[in-house]
Parts: C-alpha cells; structure tokens; sequence
C-alpha cells in the first residue's frame, strides 16, 4: 500500500452497472459489491480502523480528521463487502472488505494503484481482462476461516461474471526491516518467483532484494505456514510473486506484488462455486 491522496467522497457505482452479482451467504454473513455512498463509507471507516487504529500506519491530516482510509481510486472501484447481518443488512453491517479495479477503471486514474510500487507492464500489456485487487481487510472480531472463505467466495464469483483473465495486487508483510522478514521474502522468491512474462519489478527507486539468506538454510515448512494469510490464499490459487520487495513506511508494511492467472484456479474450486454464481445471476 502506499500513501492516500484524499479525495471527497467515493462515488456511487453507475445504476446500470452490472459489477454486482447478487449476494452469497454463509450463515448470518453475506459477501456482495457495495451499492450504496454509506457502504463505501462503512468500508472506509473499517480500513481506518484496521490500517491506522490497529497496525499503526501514519495518518496525514486529511485522514487523520476524517478517519477514513481513502484514495482516488475508491471513486472507480468496486468494492467487495462482508456484511454481518445479524447487525444489518447495509452499511452498519459491514465487516470486512476488498478493492477491486479493473482496467478501464484504472485507465481513467491514469494507471494502476500498483504502479507506484512496481513496474507492471508486464501485466497491463497482458491481452485479456485484468483486476487489481487491493486495500483488503477484516473487523478483528471476524477474522475466521468464515469470513475469509466469504471473501475468495467473492472474487471468484466477481471473476466469473466479469470473464477476468488476469489478477494482481500488493500483499503486505507486517514491519518495514526486511532483514526481519528474510525468511519469508527468500522463501517467496525462490519458490514462486513470477515467470519474465508475468513478473512486475518493484521500481528502481523503491526496489528492497528478497534474496536475504541461501535458501537451502530455510524451514521451508514453517515459513510457508508463518506467511499472512492473504499471501497464503494467493498462494494457493497457484499466485506467483513479482522480483524485489518494497518498504511502505507510512503502512509499516512491506509489500510484495503478487500475480494469479485465474485459469490457475482449480477445476474444484469453480465447480464449488459455480452453481451458487449462476443462482445468484439469476
């Protein structure tokens, strides 16, 4: 992540747009596309509260007055909710959140959210729908493989409505001393290292070496199980990582692109899903 530029309040997504697809539930939670200014809100009001109040990013005095985590691109965006409805339907339900941009939207910011992190034109040079997915977070109290499988439900249902070919993002390791992280950022390099036609670069200026230690020296099965979660989920959808890291000083983060095929995906997990999409369409 990097440094917010405020803006006013995120626009609503056009009433003809056809981002939604539906809702998907699971118990008492429900994944969908927000619809509303006060969701979008809601959404804001959670990213402060997880990125600033709880991992301790530096506010500037636009967010810090507005408590709110907001950007330019929240205005193109379509934004992904985990909505507790034993709270509420809207948005005093919302729990849990993840940005999702796609290419035209980001054409009309002038590029990527990424891009000021990576070079990425190894993927906006990609021929077929790409999304970039951001700024993802979960409510303390929510953070549970129910809320997290809610999430990936919903990308994979926004991936199979919108044909998306492509997907990519920043994933963030916790603390800013990469000699800290040497484990994890060996690890990644060395075993899912992004192959040169798909590998974004972090930026000259900003490139932080992953290769931190000989990578025979590591406990590859605890470094692979001590990665964040979010990373893990990447992973596991056959994500690769792009070459060099990045040190977001102002999110006390350090941040590794990663990069996900969608055709990577398992049979298995579209089968899963695919009824309940189609169902939902409908």
């Amino acid at each position: 992540m990097t440094a917010n530029t405020p803006v006013g309040p995120a626009a609503l997504p056009p009433a003809d747009s056809d981002s939604g697809f539906g809702e998907l539930r699971g118990g008492n939670l429900g994944v969908r596309i927000a619809t509303s200014a006060a969701e979008i809100d809601a959404v804001e009001a959670l990213r402060y509260r997880v990125f600033y109040e709880e991992m301790g990013a530096v506010p500037g005095p636009e967010t810090a007055r507005t408590q709110r985590d907001r950007d330019r691109f929240d205005e193109v965006a379509d934004h992904l909710l985990v909505v507790d409805h034993a709270i509420g339907p809207g948005a005093e339900g919302v729990v849990g959140t993840y940005r999702l941009i796609q290419r035209p939207a980001a054409e009309r910011m002038g590029g990527f959210y990424s891009a000021d992190e990576y070079d990425i034109t190894p993927l906006t040079d990609f021929p077929g729908r790409v999304l970039e997915l951001g700024r993802s977070c979960v409510d303390a109290s929510y953070r549970n493989r129910a809320a997290m499988q809610l999430l990936w439900r919903g990308i994979a249902a926004y991936v199979f409505l919108h044909r998306i070919d492509l997907m990519f993002g920043c994933a963030s390791l916790a603390g800013t001393d990469p000699d800290a992280l040497a484990d994890e950022l060996t690890y990644l390099y060395h075993n899912h290292l992004a192959p040169p036609a798909l590998r974004p670069r972090a930026l000259p200026h900003r490139y932080v070496e992953m290769r931190r230690r000989d990578p025979a020296t590591l406990d590859v099965r605890r470094v692979a199980g001590a990665l964040p979660p979010l990373i893990k989920g990447y992973l596991r959808l056959g994500g690769f990582v792009g070459d060099g890291a990045v040190i977001d000083h102002q999110f006390n983060t350090t941040d590794v692109a990663v990069v996900v095929k969608t055709d990577l995906v398992t049979d298995k997990y579209y089968r899963h899903y695919e009824r309940q999409v189609r169902e939902a369409l409908d």
